[in-house]
């Protein structure tokens, strides 16, 4: 496989069960095989889209000190801004050549779950930059929805199995600014490999070069959507759930040739995050005598934090 498959989320939701079947078929075998597809059909428009990155490059153009003010403490940078080089991907030394910000879920009908998420960081120089990103969040969070409604319905379960999960889930919207690289890094890239956390991640922003695969043969391969797909990849909390059914597949973010260190990379990707107390406990359908079970039980909270620590972003 050379290069992503695509499908169509047109496909899913029509009232044709043969379309409908096709589109689970598809996806299924694409994050069996290789953990990633490319999607078509979802519901950001162009306009939204327009918007959000013109925000989000009104944003990281702000005086870094600034945007230094939106650096919560004491919340391993789950709301707000968090500055360049303070992440790094598991197991690596060198953080990666980013600065990025966080949105998460805004939650209107559970007052525990407000008081257990952070609250959302308000930009007081751009007005619309919340408006907009509140915004985009729905339509990423909508879209990722159905998505796992078509991967229940491919793992055997009902289609809503993932629907109560997902309600008001701790999920984060990540703008991403790679600035441009002013000298040659020491070990270090624009996002070293590593697999995401989460159930699935919906990736705007993957129309150049960058962003590369890792098959299953170790050949890493390039991730190029074209303008009007999200890439979406399975993260590690669903490969868990399924017991690697569904790959959760290495991936990174590559430093542009030399000629292209002058200018800035922008992508957007979407975590889509279950409520905390979501048990990822190996499937039984997934589970027989050629495949063990392979994961011991835990929730979603819990797998978040300890991955969060791994990464530097809490400490223990």
């Amino acid at each position: 496989m050379d290069r992503i498959p695509s499908v169509d989320l047109n496909d899913f939701i029509s009232e044709d069960p043969k379309r409908k079947q096709k589109f689970i078929d598809d996806i299924g075998k694409a994050y069996e095989d290789i953990g990633f597809v490319a999607l078509k059909g979802h519901f950001l428009d162009d306009e939204l889209v327009d918007k959000l990155y013109a925000e989000v490059k009104n944003f990281f153009n702000l005086p870094l000190e600034s945007k230094q003010r939106y650096e919560i403490p004491g919340i391993g940078g789950q709301r707000g801004y968090v500055s360049f080089g303070k992440e790094s991907a598991k197991g690596k030394k060198e953080g990666d050549l980013k600065e990025f910000w966080h949105f998460g879920q805004y939650v209107e009908d559970n007052d525990a779950l407000k008081k257990e998420y952070p609250d959302n960081v308000i930009v007081e120089e751009l007005p619309e930059f919340n408006k907009v990103g509140k915004e985009a969040y729905r339509m990423l969070e909508k879209t990722a929805k159905y998505v796992l409604r078509a991967l229940a319905l491919h793992l055997g379960l009902k289609e809503d199995y993932f629907d109560p999960y997902i309600h008001n889930g701790n999920s984060i919207l990540r703008p991403i600014h790679y600035p441009p690289i002013l000298e040659e890094p020491k070990n270090a890239v624009r996002a070293a490999a590593h697999g995401d956390i989460n159930l699935i991640t919906l990736l705007m922003g993957a129309q150049g070069r960058g962003l590369q695969v890792l098959r299953h043969d170790g050949e890493w391969i390039d991730a190029i959507a074209e303008p009007d797909e999200l890439m979406i990849n399975v993260g590690d909390m669903l490969s868990r759930h399924t017991n690697n059914r569904l790959k959760s597949t290495i991936h990174r973010v590559v430093n542009p040739p030399r000629e292209l260190w002058g200018t800035s990379r922008y992508s957007i990707p979407f975590f889509m995050h279950p409520v905390s107390e979501m048990k990822l406990d190996v499937l039984e359908s997934c589970v027989d005598k050629d495949h063990p079970k392979l994961y011991d039980d835990i929730t979603a909270g819990e797998f978040l934090n300890e991955r969060l620590v791994e990464l530097g972003l809490i400490k223990k």
